[in-house]
């Protein structure tokens, strides 16, 4: 939210530079994130001046062109070939010297010496719109013959710099969205200082608008509000006898300053006040409404409504509206409609000033997918009591810049006024909290500047009352978070003593094992994604292997594209390669760490309402590309299954876990895959994804993806310990065998056989090469295995390797068939 440091000083009475006002501002909660100085014309008119024509003659190279000098008031005159056809001598005008900028079309220009036709040229005579003060460019701009030679343009035209703070505000602080409301913080902030230095405060300066009158009953209006509920009050009043015209300058800037753009004297006025006292207005063409009745209530389900963007929407039965006798005019809180809204003919206006519940604001702006600073001020929750005021206060301003009479009285319907909030604020609960002993004078005193009214109390109690528009602080601790924040985070000093208490840690840690995982990952080469966790129901639709049914829905979901929490990373996984081979990077690492959500689709009870729903953390790596890049001396290796096999090897080993095993997987999104287990147990699954689940995602090459829960990774890891051990001191031995097995056996049966039948000395069994076909019995296949043995204690021998060996074949024979070649 934008801030104006000039603006905000209308309501303090403080000489505090921004840079002051800003660390006063970060202090209190109003954290300023970036401040900005600002000219109320780009530029400021640096090396801009006033300059008298004082000769003028025809170009002799251009008919439309004059040479003139001009005085300039310091030192010789300039030349300057001019293109206006209003150029004369004598004329007081401004003049860009060299060195200075001024707007050409739409860009800036810098104002250099230069010749144009053969002429020297040593500056610019401006126009309106070059300067930036209009849109003029019929010819230059002439001022009155006072005008000084040589003062500065920024000083002739009285131009104001100021510095706009963006204040990241907190949704909870809706009383702090608008300039009345930080300035009332601020003055909350300046007078604790005031109190602590033992001097007067400053006051906000707040505008009076006690000067309000009804000018009479030219034009009533009927208000009526069907639905109490969701509009708790509704102020209006109508206007007559007013001319609708461009803004003033002074208010053109301010708003400008804060990011909204003007558009007309009623309009901007709408907007002042909303930025002024954070309270929306609404401004009908009173002409426009019809049977002169305003209704506040619903319309049936699937009404059709253009809103003044010009889109036509369907209205839900929920949404509030703000209705004529002929239908809608409204949506209430979010967005004004075509059919009543202020153009330049408008002469009569109904003013709607009202207080909306937050949540159907908030539902009905999501719905449609409107974010307005109405709704972002009316979601976070308004005063009820500041309509009137916010009414009169247009009433004030409409007066000073379009004119017109009030023809109505103050409509304000209120059936149940919105009263304090009242509790008991314990001075021992203050102390203890904030960690310091506060004077109950001094607390008393930060009370009061924050409107918060001490109406009784006891030795160790205050009765206090919290105004309405503190929507947030409704208990005990908010009232001392309040007191906090003004009395200063920082002036609260560190304890000479710090207790704590030790707190057993969890084994295994989780965290520790994730970033140990991801260290090993992001050193291997693969880079670390982040996705959503919210994902479209549409995915659920497009395979069979997580049913739509099992999503868990969003009741308010931000947009129709994400309706649901992710049953996998493997979507959110995808859209990023989509995104990186968008962009030409089609060499892909990642890997990822996230929670997985799921329903059984069953309905909640009321004793157990998070019963059909469960969240898992999961580990998703994706491979696709090439595996590195190609050199001179060897092509890129395209990615496959086994560089995934290995990633996952490798995090196996780096946990200390036992060897995965890997058994064939029917999964419907795999062309082809397996299924991750240990000890019969499924952790995950690993493939080469279906070139149709990738066409949907507009992904044209082959991708590989394993996903492992990360939640059963963690809890195999809690039973193993880790232990060094030295280098070996005997050397190891390696012998191989080539081996004709069954087609259906398979490498991990015959190395656990090996392992089995040769316990002691046998350290490793791998596979070096696989043969079918010519020469080869059908139904068979070769094998050449590798067998890696080592004796911990002494060489190996012949003799002792060759039993190791014949123990070893013996029993290959026996449990897999398989017989030497």
């Amino acid at each position: 939210m934008k801030i104006s440091y000039n603006w905000l000083k209308e309501y303090i009475d403080t000489r505090l530079s921004p840079e002051e006002v800003s660390l006063r501002l970060t202090a209190c909660g109003l954290e300023v994130e970036s401040m900005e100085t600002r000219e109320s014309v780009p530029g400021g008119f640096h090396g801009i001046v006033i300059g008298q024509v004082l000769t003028c003659a025809p170009h002799p190279n251009a008919d439309r062109l004059t040479l003139t000098t001009v005085n300039i008031g310091d030192g010789e005159p300039l030349h300057i070939v001019c293109g206006a056809p209003n150029v004369a001598p004598g004329q007081k005008v401004v003049v860009a010297c060299p060195g200075a900028r001024v707007k050409m079309g739409d860009q800036e220009v810098e104002m250099k010496k230069s010749k144009i036709r053969g002429e020297l040229s040593e500056g610019m005579i401006c126009a309106e719109d070059e300067l930036g003060l209009g849109t003029s460019h019929s010819g230059i701009l002439v001022l009155p013959a006072e005008a000084r030679v040589g003062t500065p343009a920024r000083e002739y035209f009285n131009l104001s710099t100021d510095t706009v703070f963006e204040i990241g505000l907190t949704p909870n602080r809706s009383d702090a969205a608008s300039h009345l409301g930080v300035a009332r913080d601020l003055v909350a902030v300046l007078r604790n200082e005031a109190f602590v230095a033992g001097t007067p405060g400053p006051l906000l300066q707040q505008p009076d608008v006690s000067a309000f009158r009804q000018d009479n009953d030219d034009l009533p209006m009927q208000v009526v509000v069907r639905d109490p509920a969701a509009c708790p009050r509704y102020s209006g009043l109508t206007m007559t006898g007013l001319k609708v015209a461009p803004s003033p300058r002074w208010l053109c800037d301010r708003l400008e300053a804060v990011g909204l753009r003007p558009i007309n004297n009623l309009v901007d006025i709408s907007n002042y006040v909303m930025m002024e006292t954070g309270q929306p207005l609404h401004f009908f063409d009173a002409e426009k409404i019809s049977g002169r009745s305003v209704i506040v209530g619903q319309l049936p389900e699937g009404t059709p409504f253009t809103t003044l963007d010009g889109v036509a929407r369907t209205l839900s039965a929920e949404d509030l509206m703000i209705c004529d006798a002929g239908g809608g005019m409204c949506i209430a809180g979010v967005f004004g409609g075509t059919r009543s809204g202020v153009t330049e003919s408008t002469t009569a206006i109904f003013i709607e000033s009202a207080a909306f519940n937050a949540v159907s604001v908030r539902k009905t702006s999501r719905r449609h997918g409107l974010k307005t600073d109405a709704s972002f001020r009316f979601e976070r929750g308004s005063d009820p009591c500041i309509t009137v005021y916010a009414l009169q206060r247009a009433v004030q301003l409409i007066r000073e810049i379009a004119g017109g009479k009030v023809s109505s009285p103050v409509y304000d319907v209120y059936p149940v006024p919105v009263v304090p909030v009242r509790m008991d604020l314990r001075t021992s609960r203050v102390d203890a909290l904030i960690g310091k002993k506060i004077p109950r004078e001094h607390l008393e005193y930060i009370l009061e500047s924050l409107d918060i009214r001490v109406v009784g109390g006891q030795a160790d109690t205050l009765s206090i009352e919290v105004p309405p528009y503190r929507v947030d602080v409704t208990r005990e601790a908010d009232v001392i978070e309040e007191v906090l924040r003004i009395y200063g985070y920082n002036n609260v000093e560190d304890p000479e003593h710090l207790r704590s208490a030790i707190a057993p840690g969890r084994h295994p840690d989780s965290d520790k094992l994730r970033n140990q995982v991801s260290d090993m990952l992001a050193g291997q080469g693969f880079h670390e994604a982040m996705c959503n966790s919210l994902s479209t129901s549409g995915y659920y639709n497009i395979q069979d292997e997580w049913k739509a049914v099992h999503c868990v829905p969003i009741l308010n979901p931000v947009s129709q594209d994400l309706d649901v929490m992710r049953q996998t990373l493997l979507f959110g996984g995808l859209e990023t390669v989509r995104h990186n081979r968008n962009r030409r990077v089609n060499d892909i690492r990642l890997f990822e760490f996230g929670n997985v959500y799921r329903t059984d689709g069953s309905m909640p009870r009321p004793e157990a309402t998070l019963t059909p729903y469960s969240e898992e953390a999961s580990l998703l790596i994706l491979l696709s590309g090439s595996i590195g890049p190609e050199a001179w001396n060897r092509p890129a290796a395209p990615a496959d299954v086994f560089e995934l096999k290995s990633a996952l090897e490798n995090i196996g080993q780096k946990l200390g876990l036992k060897a995965f095993a890997y058994v064939p997987s029917q999964r419907s999104i795999l062309s082809e895959g397996v299924e991750i287990t240990m000890d019969g147990s499924s952790l995950g699954w690993m493939g080469e994804l279906k070139p149709g689940l990738l066409k949907s995602f507009d992904i044209d090459a082959p991708v590989f993806a394993a996903e492992l829960s990360w939640k059963k990774i963690v809890r195999r890891a809690a039973g193993v310990s880790m232990k060094f051990s030295t280098l070996p001191r005997f050397p190891e031995v390696r012998r191989d065998l080539a081996l004709l097995v069954g087609s259906q056996v398979s490498f991990a049966e015959m190395k656990e056989c090996a392992l089995r039948a040769e316990r002691r000395l046998l350290q490793e069994v791998n596979l070096f090469d696989v043969y079918e076909g010519k020469g080869i019995e059908p139904g068979m296949k070769s094998y050449a295995l590798s067998f890696i043995l080592r004796d911990e204690e002494k060489t190996l021998t012949d003799k002792v390797i060759e039993k190791a060996m014949d123990r070893i074949r013996q029993a290959l024979e026996q449990e897999t068939g398989a017989r030497l070649r």
